[in-house]
Order: C-alpha cells, then sequence, then structure tokens
C-alpha cells in the first residue's frame, strides 16, 4: 500500500456512519473478487489497466441501479478518475469528488495522457468539488481550468503507531540515514547514495523500498565503493516501517517533484530529523531549520551537508524532532483528517 491507499482505508474506517464501494483491479489471482474490509465493500475486476476505466464505469453503473449512490469518489486523476468521469456524464446529478494525490511532475503526467488530454482535463472539469493534499496540487487543478470548489485536505499519519516512546540515544560515531519511497527517478534515491561521498564512512544508508531503478541503484552503489555503506531491504509491509524508522537516526529524500508526502509525515511522527527538497507540497509541512532542513535539487553535496549539520548540531536537532512532532500531532492524526474529510467534504453531499 502507497500513500492513497492508506487514505482510503483510514479515511472509510474512521467514517463509520458512510457506507464505502471501491472499485479496483484484481491485481493477483490470491486477491478476493469481493470482499468487505473495515468499512468497506471491496470490487476487484479482472481486466487489464487500460480496459479498467470503462470495466469499472459500466460495474459502478451496475452497482449504482441497486444502490442509488450519493457521490462517486476517484482517488487520483488516473485510471479511476476516467471511470468517475464517465459516471458523471451518465448521472450528471450524482456529485463527482476527485481527490489529488499525485507526486509526479505535471509534465511528467501531461506526457502520459497527450492522446487523451482533453478527455483527461474533463476529469478535472467535471468534478463537483477537489481535494487535493496541497497547495502545490490545488495549483494544478486551477491550471487545468477547474473553477469549482477546492478543498485542500492532506493525508495523515496514525501518530501512535509511529511515535517512538523509547528513542534510541543518537550516536554520532554510528549515524544510520533511512529513506522510504519507490525507487523511480522522482525520487532521487541516487542522489543520497552518491552523498556518502562526502560523508564519513560512519554514515550508512537503509533503502527501504522497490521499483524499476532498483538495480542501477545496487549497481551505483558499487560503482561509488559505496556498497557496504548501502543497505537495500526491498519492500517492507507498512504496519512494520516504525520500528526500521525506529532504528534509524535521519530520514533524507530529495524529491524532483511530490504532490504531497506522506513518508515525511511518517518519519516527523517516528522522531527522525528530516532532510527534503522544497518542491511540490513539501513546503506545505517543512519550515526549514524549524520541522526539517531543506537542500538542493539534484545535488548530493548539499545532501550531505545537511546531514553533518543534524550531526553536529544537537540543538538544532532536538528542537527540528520536537517542532515536527507537535505539528504532526496537532495538524496530520488521522482522527483530524477524517473529520475534516467529512465536515468539509462529504457532508457537501
Amino acid at each position: 500500500m502507497g500513500g492513497a491507499e492508506v487514505a482510503v482505508k483510514e479515511i472509510t474506517n474512521h467514517l463509520t456512519d458512510i457506507d464505502f464501494d471501491l472499485i479496483t483491479l484484481r491485481f493477483s489471482e490470491d486477491h478476493k473478487e469481493k470482499e468487505k474490509i473495515g468499512n468497506c465493500n471491496v470490487y476487484r475486476l479482472n481486466t487489464s489497466k487500460n480496459l479498467f476505466p470503462f470495466k469499472a464505469y459500466l460495474f459502478a453503473t451496475k452497482l449504482h441501479k441497486e444502490k442509488s449512490y450519493d457521490a462517486t469518489w476517484a482517488v487520483m486523476a488516473n485510471w479511476a478518475g476516467f471511470a468517475a468521469l464517465f459516471f458523471k456524464l451518465s448521472f450528471p446529478n450524482v456529485p463527482y469528488l476527485l481527490n489529488l494525490q499525485e507526486g509526479d511532475s505535471f509534465s511528467y503526467i501531461k506526457s502520459r495522457v497527450w492522446f487523451v488530454y482533453p478527455l483527461f482535463r474533463r476529469i478535472f472539469l467535471r468534478a463537483d468539488v477537489i481535494q487535493p493534499l496541497s497547495n502545490y496540487l490545488a495549483d494544478w487543478a486551477r491550471s487545468m481550468g477547474y473553477k469549482g470548489r477546492i478543498e485542500i485536505i492532506p493525508n495523515g499519519v496514525d501518530f501512535q503507531r509511529f511515535e517512538n516512546f523509547n528513542q534510541k540515544e543518537f550516536d554520532s560515531n554510528n549515524v544510520v540515514i533511512i529513506t522510504t519511497s519507490r525507487l523511480v527517478e522522482k525520487n532521487a534515491v541516487g542522489d543520497i547514495i552518491e552523498s556518502l561521498k562526502f560523508l564519513p564512512q560512519n554514515v550508512s544508508l537503509k533503502i527501504l523500498g522497490t521499483g524499476p531503478l532498483e538495480k542501477s541503484l545496487q549497481l551505483k552503489a558499487k560503482s561509488l565503493q559505496l556498497d557496504k555503506r548501502v543497505e537495500f531491504l526491498n519492500h517492507i509491509p507498512n504496519e512494520d516501517l516504525p520500528k526500521y524508522l525506529h532504528k534509524a537516526d535521519i530520514f533524507v529524500r530529495p524529491s524532483l517533484s511530490e504532490g504531497f508526502g506522506i513518508s515525511f509525515i511518517e518519519a516527523m511522527a517516528a522522531g527522525l530529523p528530516v532532510i527534503a527538497t522544497p518542491v511540490g507540497g513539501i513546503v506545505d509541512f517543512l519550515e526549514d531549520e524549524e520541522t526539517g532542513l531543506f537542500c538542493k535539487v539534484k545535488n548530493p553535496e548539499s545532501i550531505a551537508k545537511a546531514v553533518e549539520r543534524l550531526i553536529s548540531d544537537k540543538t538544532l536537532r532536538s528542537k527540528i524532532i520536537t517542532n515536527a512532532k507537535k505539528m504532526v500531532k496537532e495538524r496530520y492524526d488521522w482522527d483530524l483528517v477524517a473529520k475534516e474529510m467529512k465536515e468539509r467534504v462529504f457532508n457537501l453531499f
């Protein structure tokens, strides 16, 4: 599960007075075609990604005749967005909510949908409410020509699950950097690996996540003779993530683009100082030298300098950890996010 999937699970579990039906792909034969998970009826369709928008729309139409839906909710302007658009065109009186969670750059997304771009824009234009996670994503909605209601509500975190009550003593002689992300270009994991060239031998890196760049990143670590300081831990289930964060000292993700970035919030809740780039939705929650440190985009040496500051400046590190945890608890707990979703979005329908 990524950030979007966790968000759906948490929001539907918290809003028990609303019934949710989820239509998604059946990614594996091990998955049931229909089951109830928490407060959500999950329907999995045996189809390809390309055909999913059409089959999901037809399946939703069938369910609508039985249940008479009060609203549709598209999680991201992707395949689900097309399905929700088709449904909206068929049932214009049913309110349509579009949730924006995209992390890729807008130029990259546009390059992927150029052949259906006019139709893609209508995913935005036909929405009754758009709920982006950040100001950055809200600006995207406006740039697509949307002039309707926008409610910025971020994703959240299960603060108690991530909070570390037994924070390990920081040891400057054995510093562990951790990053959690898909191994794709936008997350710039290669820049973290390269930053180790500028750091002492006692600084190591743990990489949690998989992706198409995994082999090339492993080769990069080896070619730079850093493979003994870099550990690839592959996919870690979300429920196991806190224990890995609690064993680390600094969280780094020098993103090239980011719609919001729940991984940063989770690291803050776990008591780790965060180093990130000032791109996209990150600037909504990270204030330099207050709730984290900024590094430059595509600049491994800049990452190393930020790491060195957190190693050498105990006062700064302590201030950042305290401020960030306080912010997450007050602004990003799932109880608060679900309440905002109900009051500012679902109660509109």
